[in-house]
């Protein structure tokens, strides 16, 4: 998914600051919290029907872009 950011926003007057889908309070923390622990996709969107699945995806695209950019200096 090349166009993730349009699913995501960053507000500090919501959930702290924490990257979340647009125009929800659902944080991409939480949707890669429900993946690890083994919800899938379907159950997800049952559970927050306001979440659809490219929501989800952009979650995870998000998350795989952080990783992507991220830098570990030696010490």
């Amino acid at each position: 998914m090349d166009d993730f950011m349009k699913y995501v926003s960053v507000d500090v007057n919501i959930r702290f600051g924490k990257p979340c889908i647009k125009d929800t309070r659902i944080a991409i923390a939480d949707i890669l919290s429900w993946l690890a622990s083994g919800l899938e996709i379907k159950d997800i969107i049952e559970d927050f029907p306001q979440l659809k699945k490219n929501d989800i995806l952009a979650a995870l695209a998000y998350a795989a872009h952080r990783e992507n950019i991220t830098t570990i200096i030696a010490s």
